[in-house]
């Protein structure tokens, strides 16, 4: 009878405590991407994110944040598990989980959150810290960022790609091995740790067991810098690569006839465009507006969507993804050439004129060769001026182009993200702006009322429109590959996100492990 009850109480134990969890299987397993860009250190540093994508590329495999977007969560909370706002909108807390620790083993704390904030220098930075009155560590997993008067899009500019701001890094280590340490060897808090860096060649990550969200099942991750994209292609046919990121035109056809190899499209929240730089002189020829309307009619966007992107990408008339909130869809520019040199003779240049330098990332290379052979067709003469990513990003964000460049963003974000940081005066990536313009701006970044703010961002569409301030192109479709080895790439999963994130997500086929 005894043995009876003593077998009763652990039965009823074992009931109550539900079925046993099963083990997590250790990581195994490689994955090799053939990148389209060289890494720089600077994108391991969250501090020094720029507004553009391709760092967050690194951030979502060695640091987290404390919300960013993930698969069906634009702001899904992450080292903080909950967020609130006060009923004035003058005040965000965040509340930080329990346990979270960096991978040098320093926990997680709002010190490291108020540091990461005040500490960033990035996109938007100057945004951020004209609107935020400080950041209050409340205790050791609360914290509270304290603005100078309600801001709608705080979180729009804290908690997405939009900036890097609400990534955070370990101060500790930070202020014991400096800004150029950390970049030597980032510490963060994110699904996988730090390994090596060889410049211009690779970086190499491997699991880390304890990420709070879930283990990785993937050991190790290699990143390998690999600008040419046929060099690329070629790597993925061969095994050496099991992602190949940006593959356009007749090598994206290849990808499609080739067996074993799987050609993935995505739409990330990317626009590329021209900026007429010059527009704001008014000794330039751009400082006509009908020589900024002839270029715009020059350009045949439908042939370059079918020749480059195989016509996934989506044709625009505006520097703003037309699923960011906030968007005002301007009218399509036709292809007109007759109508464009009608222009051009109109504003004093029957003949054309020469345009000089059209400066772009070299990656996208091909979208200028594309636009300067249309400008040719109706006299605008210009060449292809292409750099390295980091160094043209860098150029750029010092305004250091003289006449025309070709930007594009895929940061996350809002219209008033987008035109904070390449139409208002001062913008990061701004070369001028219009003062009725950065009033309007001024005006809707107060605005609590949204039909109102609606109404505010699009006027200030419209009247980026009625001056040509730009040339948009394309939505960018993404184009990329992956081997027979790959059950889950992870492209796509976070929507407006092109790249393989998050890496905790990403599968080996089992026979692959």
């Amino acid at each position: 009878m005894v043995t009876h009850r003593v077998g009763l109480v652990i039965g009823l134990v074992a009931l109550l405590a539900g079925p046993a969890a099963p083990a997590v299987a250790a990581p195994e397993g490689q994955l090799t991407w053939a990148v389209h860009v060289s890494l720089a250190p600077t994108w391991f540093d969250p501090a020094e994110t720029p507004s553009v994508i391709t760092p967050f590329m690194m951030l979502y495999a060695m640091h987290d944040a404390l919300v960013k977007p993930m698969p069906g969560n634009p702001m899904a909370p992450s080292l903080a598990e909950s967020w609130s706002v006060a009923k004035d909108g003058l005040a965000y807390d965040f509340v930080l989980r329990k346990g979270v620790k960096f991978h040098n083993g320093d926990p997680v704390t709002a010190e490291d959150v108020k540091f990461s904030l005040e500490r960033y220098r990035g996109g938007a930075a100057s945004t951020l810290k004209a609107r935020v009155a400080g950041v209050d560590v409340l205790d050791p997993l609360h914290v509270r960022i304290r603005l100078k008067q309600p801001w709608p899009d705080f979180m729009t500019f804290y908690a997405t790609p939009a900036t890097g701001a609400a990534w955070i890094v370990p101060k500790r280590y930070v202020e014991r091995v400096g800004d150029d340490g950390f970049k030597k060897h980032p510490i963060g808090a994110g699904p996988y740790r730090f390994v090596s860096f060889t410049p211009g060649v690779e970086l190499v990550l491997e699991a880390n067991e304890s990420y709070w969200r879930k283990t990785p099942t993937i050991k190790r991750l290699i990143f390998r810098s690999v600008p040419d994209d046929t060099t690329r292609l070629a790597m993925l046919k061969r095994g050496e690569a099991d992602i190949a990121y940006s593959l356009k035109g007749p090598l994206a056809e290849e990808v499609r006839r080739t067996p074993g190899l799987t050609l993935k499209a995505t739409n990330p929240t990317f626009t590329e465009w021209i900026t007429f730089i010059e527009q704001f002189d008014p000794k330039s020829p751009w400082a006509d507006r009908r020589v900024r309307l002839a270029a715009n009619l020059a350009i045949n966007r439908q042939a370059f969507n079918e020749a480059e992107y195989l016509g996934f990408a989506r044709v625009t008339a505006s520097i703003i993804p037309r699923d960011f909130q906030f968007f005002w869809a301007p009218p399509l520019y036709p292809h007109d050439p007759a109508a464009a040199r009608k222009l051009l003779a109109e504003a004093g240049y029957p003949r054309g004129f020469d345009a000089g330098e059209i400066a772009c990332d070299a990656v996208y290379a091909a979208t200028v060769e594309a636009v300067v052979n249309d400008f040719q067709a109706v006299g605008i003469r210009a060449q292809v001026r292409a750099l390295e990513r980091a160094a043209f990003y860098k150029t750029d964000a010092e305004k250091g182009f003289k006449r025309l460049v070709r930007p594009g963003s895929a940061a996350g974000g809002n219209a008033a993200t987008r035109i904070e940081a390449f139409v208002i005066t001062g913008g990061i990536r701004a070369y001028g702006g219009y003062p009725d313009i950065d009033a309007l701006f001024h005006d809707q970044s107060g605005e609590t009322d949204v039909k109102k703010r609606e109404a505010l961002l699009h006027k200030i569409q419209q009247l980026m429109h009625e001056r040509v301030m730009f040339a948009p192109i394309v939505e960018p479709a993404f184009l990329s590959a992956y081997g027979p080895r790959v059950e889950q790439p992870g492209m796509g999963l976070i929507t407006g996100i092109a790249f393989s994130m998050p890496y905790e997500e990403l599968r080996l086929k089992p026979r692959a492990r």
